[in-house]
């Protein structure tokens, strides 16, 4: 066999991974969680990439701890069962190495909360005029929320948007009008009309506008397809394509859209997957 191809081999036979260190926190993976994939390569690499649940990983070095680290989540629908994270990295003589490793991941138990809401029908009977700007929207949405930028934006750790308690949580199911919908996605914070709202972490604004169901919207992109959405604002105090600072105000709160009283939505969104955002602000992050 050839040196360079022997070479290739040898660097990915499994005695060479064996030298992997990859861990993830939380230690303890369920579904709806963010984590952090945090790697130390057996060679020193110029980049390192990977796939999670077919989703791309960009990882960012940290050269304090000589560590590669990468935010990424588990689904809302992932069923227990254990997945399988795939690394590839290129080292300074530009060969690649491949590395994977096999996460468990379990069920979370969010409450099962069932709350008898009524707000306007004009949200669970639209009419032709009404359901036309619930398309546009949705296009507006597709449009935006699918983008992946391919750098990181945020910075260490993600700031509660207000100062408030919690009223809902995410993955609790709500009832409009006797009707049951879909899991809560979001985190409701207990707040009155025209209360600052502040941007999680760094980022730039995607979306600043009203939106048929969101109300006044805001979305910033904190990089490779991670979003924080604020819903329901009763004013926009920021616009598209700004760039935001973790603590930056964006907007105040309010009841636009649907929703039934004052209150802020706080979404986060992973390559299209919603996570819990209680979870990701409990996050320790570099």
């Amino acid at each position: 066999m050839p040196l360079a191809a022997a070479l290739v081999c040898f660097l990915n036979f499994p005695v060479f991974a064996a030298s992997w260190t990859v861990q993830a926190q939380p230690p303890k993976l369920v579904n709806g969680a963010p984590l952090l994939f945090r790697v130390k390569s057996p060679s020193r690499l110029e980049s390192l990439s990977g796939s999670w649940f077919g989703h791309p990983l960009t990882f960012s070095y940290q050269p304090s701890n000589k560590t590669w680290f990468a935010l990424a989540g588990v689904g809302f629908d992932i069923k227990p069962g254990k997945y399988k994270l795939e690394l590839t990295g290129t080292t300074l003589t530009k060969t690649l190495v491949t590395f994977a490793r096999t996460f468990p991941v379990g069920v979370a138990n969010y409450p099962k909360i069932k709350v008898q809401l009524a707000v306007d029908r004009k949200f669970t009977e639209p009419d032709p005029e009404q359901v036309k700007q619930i398309a546009d929207a949705n296009k507006i949405k597709e449009e935006h929320l699918n983008q992946v930028s391919p750098e990181r934006e945020w910075d260490g750790n993600f700031a509660p948007p207000v100062d408030a308690p919690t009223s809902d949580v995410y993955g609790s199911q709500r009832i409009f009008n006797g009707v049951a919908q879909r899991p809560h996605y979001g985190l409701d914070f207990r707040v009155h009309t025209g209360t600052p709202v502040k941007a999680m972490n760094d980022g730039t604004v995607l979306l600043a506008r009203f939106l048929y169901y969101e109300g006044n919207f805001v979305v910033i992109d904190h990089g490779q397809g991670l979003l924080t959405m604020y819903l329901h604002l009763s004013q926009l105090e920021t616009k598209e394509g700004e760039t935001i600072k973790r603590g930056q105000e964006i907007g105040l709160s309010g009841g636009s859209g649907r929703a039934t009283g004052p209150h802020l939505d706080v979404r986060v969104r992973w390559q299209g997957v919603y996570l819990d955002p209680a979870r990701l602000l409990q996050m320790s992050l570099p």
